[in-house]
């Protein structure tokens, strides 16, 4: 049995627990290999059931309040719910300002994720400190490493957290690299800060973002709030370009075993990313793929089914009549997660899934050659975007497109003209339909006697992280560790490496 509990360096409460079996081959002589694998979300918040009986204007507040990563996401998918009623859409300046809102919380994940969460599954923070004495200009990481080598009593007694403790296992070769990498860890904390602080701008505060309302944004652009996002924007856009994105293909190029590994099913949604306005395009459409065969996106599609959660509600229920009925006890349940499917079929979600969507959709996408370009630099074809390093490079990708389009939002922001329509609410049933940093998030509302009657929300998470349906389907992290090699099941640092590659967000995925 392998076990991963608790799975750290996430958003949340996850374990993995899995079934593996001896391999006798190259791969060492305590190798193992997955053959079954269990994701366990372990904690119970009931925001849909928190909800009811609210005015709807409370939803956008209470919702931010499910994740501080990804607040704006669900704020907007609760507004567009709410529009989608009242029969309303925001201004011109108002559509900007959301997106320029939600692109600064997308950047602020992604650099979150690469840096924070995912980059100490490659880089060997202990052949650092090991060599914490060289001339090297790391700036306030390198001066932290050498006051905690003098005073610890010998390298393994430095105090050394968040890069210490950590599995064994082979990391990347090169002492340079491990330098170069961990010392844009403090350099990315700066800007993630400089990202919330972009959002704030026109969001008024973050994480949890106080100017959103149906028919578009409180906040008035004015000049000198155009000026400070955009340079904050040029900061970000600068670092992405210099760092991000060449420290994601370096990792890329050094662990090129990981786009063989972690793929999974090959079945992508997307919702479709910020909202479209007639002369930009969105950064990706809404669509499905499975294989390489692409279709349009159903909302109708789309059901939960629970025979492995924690839940006594009804299974293969759309979300518009889904419920929240908590059962702890309920024989052969093993996670607080619902299992959502598209036509009965497991869906990954996220930045990949963005890219492949649109990649291979029969409408012209202007990403694709920026793909191509990155893709080339690192040796490999699209084809193995399908594995742990094509969703690691995508966000990277994607953040330097998130920031190119981000300018180009800004400009058409007109200082001064009305950031939101006024409107008038109602009795009625809408949904709102956001791709998060994380991928597509959808709420399902409906308001009766001018207050919520209903509440559901399907999340990045939930889609990735699911449980076995009532098929017996396992989720898509589930069958991403399926054949996993671990080269010693007590020191599980590959399959982390899978299940980080999709950034969970448990937080989220058990709301």
């Amino acid at each position: 049995m392998l076990e991963l509990s608790p799975l750290t360096r996430i958003e949340g409460h996850l374990a993995i627990h899995a079934e593996v079996e001896a391999v006798g081959d190259a791969s060492g002589p305590g190798a193992h290999r997955i053959v079954r694998a269990r994701c366990e979300g372990e904690m119970f918040r009931g925001f849909e059931v928190l909800l009811a009986g609210r005015h709807p204007l409370d939803a956008p507040q209470i919702v931010q309040r499910i994740c501080g990563v990804c607040p704006v996401a669900h704020g907007l998918a609760s507004i567009r719910a709410q529009e989608s009623i009242y029969g309303i859409t925001p201004t011109a300046n108002g559509r900007l300002l959301r997106n320029l809102i939600l692109a600064a919380d997308t950047l602020h994940s992604h650099l979150f994720h690469f840096y924070q969460l995912a980059l100490l599954d490659y880089v060997d923070a202990s052949a650092v400190l090991r060599y914490a004495g060289r001339d090297r200009a790391l700036g306030a990481l390198k001066q932290w490493l050498e006051t905690a080598t003098a005073q610890a009593a010998s390298p393994a007694a430095v105090p050394a957290a968040p890069f210490l403790p950590r599995f064994e296992g082979r990391y990347a070769d090169g002492l340079e690299l491990h330098w170069t990498l961990l010392a844009r860890y403090g350099e990315a904390l700066a800007m993630r800060r400089t990202a919330h602080a972009m959002g704030a701008v026109f969001a008024a505060r973050l994480p949890h973002g106080a100017s959103l309302v149906p028919g578009g944004c409180t906040q008035t652009p004015t000049a000198e709030l155009v000026a400070q996002y955009r340079t904050r924007l040029a900061r970000l856009a600068e670092f992405i370009e210099r760092a991000y994105l060449p420290d994601a293909i370096a990792v890329a190029r050094a662990f090129p075993q990981y786009w063989e590994i972690g793929g999974g099913y090959g079945n992508f949604l997307c919702f479709g990313d910020l909202e479209p306005d007639g002369a930009i395009a969105r950064l990706a459409a809404p669509g499905v793929l499975c294989g390489k065969t692409w279709a349009p996106l159903d909302e109708q599609a789309i059901a939960e089914d629970v025979a492995s959660s924690w839940f006594s509600s009804p299974s293969r229920l759309h979300p518009a009549r889904g419920q929240t009925k908590a059962e702890p006890r309920k024989p052969g349940a093993y996670s607080w997660l619902k299992a959502p499917r598209y036509r009965g079929l497991p869906m990954e979600v996220g930045p990949l899934a963005r890219i492949l969507v649109n990649y291979h959709s029969p409408h012209p996408w202007s990403g694709r050659q920026e793909v191509d370009r990155v893709l080339a630099s690192v040796g490999v074809g699209p084809e193995k975007l399908v594995s742990v390093m094509g969703r690691t490079l995508c966000r990277a990708i994607e953040a330097a497109m998130v920031a190119r389009q981000a300018a180009a939002w800004l400009a058409q922001v007109e200082p001064d003209a009305p950031p939101a329509r006024p409107f008038t609410p109602r009795d009625g049933v809408g949904h709102g339909l956001v791709e998060a940093p994380r991928g597509a998030l959808g709420h399902w509302l409906a308001i009766k006697d001018g207050k919520i009657a209903h509440y559901q929300c399907v999340m990045p998470t939930t889609w990735n992280c699911s449980p076995r349906d009532d098929a017996g389907q396992p989720g898509p992290v589930e069958k991403a560790l399926e054949g996993l090699v671990v080269a010693d099941p007590k020191q599980p640092l590959e399959a982390g490496r899978v299940v980080r590659s999709f950034d969970p967000c448990l937080a989220c995925a058990v709301h």
